[in-house]
C-alpha cells in the first residue's frame, strides 16, 4: 500500500493477568513497536490490562477513536479467561458467534476426535471481522475496523504479522541515530534542552546505562527526516566535545 504523508500513530493493548501478575513476560510490544516503525506507524501507548470484559471493553472504547491501529495481543485462546473476542464484539455493538471460514480452518487443522468445544470456541469472534491467518497453530486472528486481534504466544504473533502488512498504510519511516558517552545525565541536561529547543522537529531522548563499571547516556535522537538527524547529531557532538566528554559510540 501507498504509504501517508501524514504522521500515523498506533496503540498496543496487552491482555492477560499472566502478564500483570509477573508470571509472565511481555515480548510482544517491542517487536510490533519495531514492525510497526518499519512501515511508518508510530506505537504512542501501550496499556496492560487484566482478563475482564469490562476492563476490555472500557479500554478499547477508549482508545479505538484516538489512534489510526490499535493491535490487542492475548486473550484469543481456547480457555474460559481467552474473553478477548466477545470483550471486543461487546465493544462495537457486534453479535459474537462462529466464523464458518475460521471454523473450517480449524476443524482441517485437528486430527478427527480432538477438536474440542475449547478448540472450537477459536473459531468465535465479532460478526463481520475478518481473519488473520495463522501459520503456526491455525487459529486465526481477527480485525474489526482499525482493532487487529492476535495472539499472545510471542512465536506464533511473529509468524501472523507478515498476513497483515498489506492492511497497515504508514507515513514516513521514523529513523532514528544514538550517540553514547561516558558522562552523566544532569552534566548534560541543560544543553540538551537548548537542542531540542532549537530542532523542535525532532525527538531527542536521554537513557542513562552502566556497563562494564562506568556509568555512561545513550542520546537518542529520531525523525523521518535523516537530514534533520544528522544536522542534531553534530550539533550534540561539538556539544559534547567542548564538555570534553569522550564520545564512546555513534550508530
Amino acid at each position: 500500500m501507498e504509504k501517508s504523508n501524514k504522521k500515523v500513530n498506533a496503540a498496543i493493548i496487552v491482555i492477560g493477568n499472566e502478564i500483570l501478575s509477573g508470571r509472565t513476560q511481555d515480548q510482544n510490544v517491542s517487536f510490533l513497536a519495531k514492525w510497526l516503525n518499519d512501515l511508518g506507524v508510530r506505537v504512542e501507548e501501550v496499556r496492560i490490562i487484566e482478563d475482564k470484559e469490562t476492563s476490555i471493553v472500557s479500554c478499547i472504547n477508549e482508545v479505538k477513536n484516538n489512534f489510526k491501529y490499535i493491535f490487542t495481543t492475548g486473550g484469543i485462546g481456547p480457555t474460559h479467561d481467552d474473553i478477548t473476542s466477545q470483550s471486543i464484539a461487546k465493544a462495537f455493538k457486534l453479535s459474537y458467534g462462529y466464523h464458518k471460514e475460521a471454523y473450517d480452518i480449524l476443524e482441517k487443522y485437528y486430527k478427527p476426535g480432538e477438536f474440542s468445544e475449547g478448540r472450537k470456541k477459536m473459531a468465535k469472534i465479532p460478526e463481520h471481522a475478518s481473519l488473520i491467518y495463522n501459520p503456526s497453530s491455525g487459529a486465526p486472528g481477527f480485525i474489526v475496523k482499525n482493532v487487529f486481534c492476535l495472539p499472545g504466544v510471542p512465536s506464533i504473533l511473529k509468524s501472523m504479522v507478515d498476513g497483515i502488512k498489506d492492511k497497515i498504510v504508514g507515513g514516513d519511516k521514523i529513523l532514528s541515530k544514538t550517540i553514547s558517552a561516558h558522562t552523566v545525565e544532569s552534566e548534560i541536561a541543560k544543553s540538551l534542552e537548548e537542542v531540542q529547543t532549537k530542532f523542535k522537529n525532532i525527538e531527542i531522548g536521554s537513557y542513562p546505562f552502566f556497563r562494564m563499571g562506568k556509568i555512561g547516556v545513550s542520546i537518542v535522537i529520531r525523525s523521518t527526516k535523516i537530514d534533520e538527524i544528522n544536522n542534531c547529531s553534530k550539533k550534540i557532538i561539538d556539544l559534547l566535545n567542548s564538555k570534553k566528554i569522550e564520545i564512546i559510540n555513534r550508530e
